[in-house]
């Protein structure tokens, strides 16, 4: 669309605009809230500054620095977002352009002086203080991809030039007949092709492209990081003489504002199709400190049991094993059992001593579980089907002392069970303990973790701790009991 007919559009947006003036309060904050973000992320972007939308949003709204950032990153933000705040209330007050005005500008966006790295004339590397709120004091010219050195205003010349170029401003701001999209662009050509600070002079340029647009009822123009090479491209297509381009690329711009702007004024929302990738990055950005134990990493596959059985399985099974055996001399008939079930009928083994770790171990081996149609797969260590998902999985060990030896004619029984019970994502051990004050069994989650997360030395102990308690607190309380009632009898 030629830019003629793109500023047509801009007048014709701004006057739907004018029709909801004067705005609410809170629809202007809400507006100019989303402007002030996008408008000090892109325009520092665009010139280098490291910070993210999200780092940038955190800044902003609520003080919070980036950590690994630089410091002066962090301060021409806050700069740059001052600047803008005060051109807004200088819009307000009627506050005239003028060369002290933008030098104040330019103090604002930069803060302080800094060294940066320079080449002399003849090629050397060096490094210069770059001054803040004075005219530069030596060349900055640019050489382009071709290899041409594009000259702008010698630092003799800029003193001078930049008179003209308020000279221009004051003499055409009220002309009926030149369009304030292409007044306000051509300020911008015009201070960037003098270029009178050592650095700045594109976030500056910007900053007083969007205050005469302000000053006009105009809403600023963003000129997005993403869109950096366009933006160039119509700059250097001015250089050439071309500056219809530029106005054309500014005046979308503008009229994309004037768009959002008009939404939010009729109480629509004003998020762009961009701007769910800015809120992603800062969630990203949030997920990413959290910590990593909690991400989901393993879901419930075969591959995921055998992972679990090797890495804290057996030794889990075997230590309750070797403690259950110290009580089978006590009991008659001690018969312990070892169970795997994958989503069907699994296989097992009995014990009634330690058992060896191969048997154990060749539970896996044997595991088969049946599909829905019916196929039965037979778990092998070189299996394919080992990254099958499965629904759920159970890995049990449970005591059987029949009688108490000595229990006479009323003996007693002792029955406990660890049941590790795997979901999609996690698993849970339910531990069988015996309860001191009600004097009964009762069940316990010990611990849930996600698949990954194994079971620590220290919680083996623990579990086989409470597991050797249980099993002497049982036998010790029904010990007692029939000793009370056999002298009752007597």
């Amino acid at each position: 669309m030629p830019y003629k007919e793109n500023l047509k559009r801009a007048s014709q947006l701004k006057e739907e605009l004018d029709t909801f003036r004067p705005l609410s309060a809170e629809v202007e904050q809400r507006i100019m809230q989303k402007f002030r973000l996008d408008w000090n992320y892109h325009s520092a972007n665009i010139e280098g500054n490291k910070l993210t939308f999200g780092e940038t949003k955190a800044l902003i709204m609520f003080g919070m620095t980036a950590q690994a950032k630089p410091l002066k990153d962090h301060l021409e933000m806050t700069g740059h977002d001052e600047a803008i705040k005060w051109l807004v209330e200088d819009i307000k007050q009627g506050i005239a352009l003028t060369e002290k005005f933008i030098r104040e500008l330019h103090v604002m966006i930069l803060k302080e002086p800094y060294e940066s790295k320079a080449v002399t004339a003849d090629g050397q590397s060096t490094t210069r203080t770059i001054a803040v709120g004075q005219y530069k004091t030596a060349p900055n010219h640019v050489v382009t991809k071709t290899g041409e050195t594009f000259h702008f205003a010698s630092p003799e010349e800029t003193p001078v030039k930049m008179r003209d170029l308020l000279q221009w401003y004051n003499d055409n701001k009220d002309k009926e007949d030149l369009h304030p999209v292409v007044f306000a662009t051509e300020f911008h050509y015009r201070f960037i092709s003098i270029h009178p600070f050592d650095d700045g002079n594109g976030r500056l340029a910007r900053l007083l492209m969007n205050f005469i647009l302000m000053q006009k009822g105009y809403p600023p123009a963003i000129v997005k990081t993403e869109d950096k090479e366009n933006y160039m491209a119509a700059l250097q297509q001015a250089d050439a003489g071309e500056l219809a381009y530029f106005f054309n690329y500014i005046c979308e711009q503008v009229n994309r504002s004037l768009e959002l702007m008009i939404k939010g004024a009729k109480g629509e929302s004003i998020d762009e199709e961009d701007d769910l990738d800015k809120k992603l990055a800062l969630l990203k950005q949030d997920i990413e400190k959290e910590d990593d134990e909690n991400e989901i990493k393993d879901h419930l596959t075969y591959g995921a049991i055998k992972n679990a059985l090797e890495s804290w399985g057996y030794d889990l099974v075997t230590q309750l094993a070797n403690t259950t055996s110290k009580f089978n001399e006590f009991y008659d008939k001690p018969a312990h059992t070892i169970s795997l079930n994958l989503d069907g009928k699994g296989p097992y083994i009995k014990f009634d001593k330690n058992p060896e770790l191969d048997k154990i171990q060749s539970l896996f081996s044997r595991a088969e579980v049946k599909t829905d149609n019916g196929i039965v797969y037979s778990k092998t260590p070189t299996g394919n089907s080992y990254e099958d998902h499965l629904p759920s999985a159970e890995i049990s060990f449970q005591t059987s002392f029949s009688a108490y030896k000595k229990g006479g004619l009323n003996p007693f029984g002792c029955n406990y069970r660890l049941d590790v019970k795997f979901e999609q994502y996690h698993y849970e051990l339910i531990l069988g303990v015996f309860d001191t004050k009600a004097k009964n069994r009762r069940e316990i989650s010990f611990a849930k973790k996600l698949l990954h997360q194994p079971i620590t030395k220290d919680e083996l102990k623990e579990i086989n701790k409470l597991w050797g308690e249980s099993l002497f607190n049982h036998l010790e309380y029904h010990r007692k009991q029939l000793k009370e009632n056999g002298s009752k009898q007597q």
